[in-house]
């Protein structure tokens, strides 16, 4: 019988693996100045959100805090964080947003 690759203890067989890059969160901070409807309105326009789920990741954003607008690579999410910073400057709110890791 012929011999196939690697059937010989010599051949050796290297396994790599990559580990994904980590994920982050987007993180909404509660303010006292920003309004409900501007913060509904980034929901919907930066993080693609129904209305319902605006709605009700701003009343938890108001009750506790702080709320979570999605998970993303490195990259969107900072550049979703950017959009918001520069929406709620031209708009005078001092909106605040930060990232996590997963």
């Amino acid at each position: 019988m012929p011999k196939t690759k690697f059937q010989n203890e010599s051949d050796v067989i290297e396994v790599v693996k990559f580990d994904l890059p980590p994920n982050y969160k987007v993180i909404i901070l509660n303010d006292d100045v920003t309004t409900f409807d501007f913060v509904i309105k980034i929901l919907l326009t930066v993080f693609h959100k129904t209305m319902e789920e605006a709605e009700r990741l701003t009343l938890t954003v108001h009750n506790k805090g702080a709320g979570i607008a999605g998970v993303y690579s490195y990259d969107i999410a900072r550049t979703k964080i950017n959009q918001v910073r520069q929406m709620a400057e031209s708009e005078n709110y001092p909106l605040q947003l930060k990232m996590e890791v997963c």
